[in-house]
């Protein structure tokens, strides 16, 4: 099946010399064999591996995520959890790690017993970080296996109702008169780079300020401490319909169901932006096959179950439920274009 949620880079500014090389397209893509990270078997026997029991789960299951509790991650977490609970009659409890965009939890995931006990719910930001830190704690391809894709949605460009504009060009005027007065909330690697790819477009300048889960970006937003970010639909709906936040925009190329008055950036002007947040289930590297076979499975189940999807789905978030390899190329891809956007925005590995 075609993956979803791929980041696309398109822009008239490609015209530029200098900035051809930087871009690939890939808006609903299944790689064929070339490109494909092949996983070396020398790998999986330098580590432990635990047998595949004949009835799985046989206790509670860890679930990791890597944000903290209130953000669009966390609410998918939730909501496969209990599906998963109801699904294997053993609990599924979620694990809150946030800190340093993610890294902290997902080094514990990619360190743990692969017995299939402990699965990790990653975010964008797990390619992201592959494009922006050279020296990770893991491998994203060597250290963890991929299960599935399990949703997407666009982000929304959100502002503090404070600020003298409505839409997206207005916004635009307003950051230029600025200088280095706006501050941004990213509390991801993806939300960063996906407002310095806004900030090149539009040739603005605002402050990134980093934070280790969208609700604590949130609750800063709404007390004015930043005055934008891109966040969710899932996180923002609440504080929109309420007036406390000011929705621009959509990330995505086409309008969100669940916020069809808006707009999308590139309706608004921004030709070719579109971004998109995702989740997926991975699981430490010694995992055995046969289990990750099962937990795709049951998890794809869990996703198309009514009540997750209409939860999911009243949020602003759509299932997905792809192959293990689905979710493994929409990685490598996300890696690639991500490293390319951080070249483009000078920011350097760190």
């Amino acid at each position: 099946m075609a993956v979803r949620g791929i980041l696309h880079l398109k822009s008239d500014a490609l015209s530029r010399p200098f900035m051809k090389r930087f871009f690939l397209y890939g808006t609903a893509l299944t790689f064929g064999g070339g490109g494909v990270i092949i996983q070396s078997s020398a790998l999986v026997t330098s580590r432990t591996q635990a047998p595949l029991r004949q009835e799985y789960p046989l206790r509670p299951v860890r679930l990791i995520t890597p944000f903290a509790p209130g953000g669009g991650t966390d609410v998918v977490a939730r909501v496969l959890a209990k599906e998963l609970s109801n699904q294997w009659t053993q609990p599924v409890v979620v694990d809150n790690r946030p800190g340093a965009n993610s890294i902290l939890a997902t080094t514990l995931a990619a360190h743990s017993n692969g017995d299939g006990y402990t699965l990790l719910l990653v975010s964008a930001s797990f390619s992201s970080n592959a494009s922006l830190h050279r020296n990770l704690p893991y491998d994203p391809l060597k250290d963890l296996k991929s299960v599935t894709q399990t949703a997407f949605q666009p982000y929304v460009l959100v502002v503090h109702p404070s600020l003298p504009v409505s839409n997206v060009q207005q916004f635009i005027q307003y950051a230029k008169t600025q200088g280095d007065k706006l501050n941004y909330g990213a509390p991801g690697t993806q939300n960063q780079l996906a407002m310095e790819w806004f900030k090149f477009l539009t040739h603005t300048h605002m402050v990134h300020v980093a934070y280790k889960g969208a609700g604590l970006a949130l609750t800063d937003l709404i007390s004015g401490q930043i005055q934008l970010l891109f966040s969710t639909t899932l996180t923002i709906a609440p504080h929109r319909n309420s007036g406390r936040l000011r929705a621009l925009a959509v990330t995505s190329i086409k309008r969100a169901a669940a916020m069809s008055d808006l707009p999308t950036l590139d309706e608004s002007g921004i030709r070719g932006f579109n971004v998109s947040a995702w989740n997926g289930i991975m699981v430490p590297y010694s995992v055995e096959p046969t289990l990750i076979q099962k937990l795709n499975h049951d998890i794809v189940k869990a996703l198309r179950s009514p009540s997750a999807e209409e939860q999911l789905a009243r949020n602003g978030a759509q299932t997905v439920g792809s192959s293990a390899q689905d979710f493994l190329n929409l990685i490598s891809l996300e890696i690639k274009n991500w490293t390319q956007v951080a070249k483009i925005a000078g920011i350097v590995q760190e």
